[in-house]
Formats: C-alpha cells, structure tokens, sequence
C-alpha cells in the first residue's frame, strides 16, 4: 500500500501516512484524456457570434432593377457574396457543455492521483489551522516543504481563510477533497493534503 510523507507545520518530518489501496495500480491515459477533454470543453463559453444577411443592417432596397443593366442580378447589397454582407454558416452562441458518466469521474480522479504517486508529488501535513492568517505564512511552509512552481492544497471542508491567504501566491490553489477533479490534479505539480483532507479524500476514492 503507497505511503506519503506526514510534516508538521515547521516542514518537519513527523511520520507516514498509507494512501487508499485505489491509488495503487496502473494509469489509463484513455480514462484521463476523457476527463480532461470534458473539464476544458465546459469551460467553453461558446459566445462567438456572426451576422448572417438576415441580421446585417440595410440592404432592404434591390440595388437596380433585375434585367437590362449588364450586371449581374442582385437582390440585396447585404448579400454574403457582397463586402460588408452577411456570413455564411458563421459561429453562433452555442453550449460545448457535456458529461461523463459519475463512474467514469471518479475513475479519472484515481488515475490523476497515481500520476501523482507514481511522481512522488504528494506530501501531507497534520493541519493548516495553525498557520498565521497571511501569505507570508503559507509562503514560507511551502518552501519549508520544498514546495515550488505550484501546489494543490487538499482539506477535508472549505477553508475561506486558507483559500484567502494562497491566492496570492501563484499556481497555488485549495480545495475540499470532494471537490477534487481530475484536472485539477493534473494541472499542480504538487498535492499537499491535511491529514483530514486525506482521510476525507479515502471516501472520494473508494
């Protein structure tokens, strides 16, 4: 059964705590591509729109009558074959949302966080609770922790005061443990969870 590193808030190594036997195993890149694909297409705000001729100001009146001229008939100046007219089959606001089985989820999460494990780019704390209420503070536990170019940390309930103090800090985030998502693991290149954020975490992945 994988095991992490438990520190307290000094960046001292105070003992090892066992990962869930889920995070044991092999990774399916097909699995993770899915959830990827999905996270990144719901981001979409699909908002790109175009005018078609209907929709393009003026253009009411027929720019010369039909036959007799010598050019080319034409009913409208808005036309798309004319400058300034219509689009032809333009994007138009439109939703990209779409979802995955709940299965398939959570699958994609335990594969995410093997990534990690095979890394070895988890790490745990006992608790964030004693941190001073300043960036500075969780600054410097992450070098304590040689935590750098960025970290997910994971806890057991929303933390306002934690999320408040790491928003300055670039490509640090925080999240409860069952809002994890496979993106999100991806995208850190470290994990560090509380120990209650774990244990929360072994319900997400069981």
């Amino acid at each position: 059964m994988p095991s992490i590193e438990l520190h307290n808030l000094e960046g001292k190594v105070v003992g090892e705590l066992s990962l869930p036997a889920a995070l044991e195993g092999p990774v399916s890149q097909d699995i993770l591509w899915q959830a990827v694909r999905m996270y990144l297409a719901n981001q979409r705000e699909g908002n790109a729109d175009t005018k078609t001729r209907g929709e393009v100001r003026g253009g009411g009146k027929k720019p010369w009558r039909q036959k007799h001229t010598g050019q080319a008939r034409h009913g409208t100046i808005r036309s798309p074959i004319w400058r300034k007219g219509g689009i032809v089959f333009g994007p138009h606001p439109r939703e990209y949302r779409y979802s995955l089985p709940a299965a398939i989820r959570r699958k994609a999460l335990v594969n995410s966080l093997r990534v990690k494990v095979s890394e070895k780019a988890m790490l745990a704390v006992e608790s964030f609770e004693g941190l001073e209420p300043k960036t500075k503070s969780l600054a410097q536990l992450l070098k304590k922790l040689r935590v750098s170019g960025g970290a997910l940390l994971v806890v057991d309930q929303p933390n306002t005061q934690l999320a408040r103090i790491a928003r300055n800090i670039p490509l640090v985030s925080v999240k409860p443990a069952r809002d994890l998502n496979c993106y999100d693991v991806l995208a850190h290149p470290r994990l560090v969870l509380s120990a209650q954020g774990l244990k929360e975490l072994e319900g997400v992945v069981a």
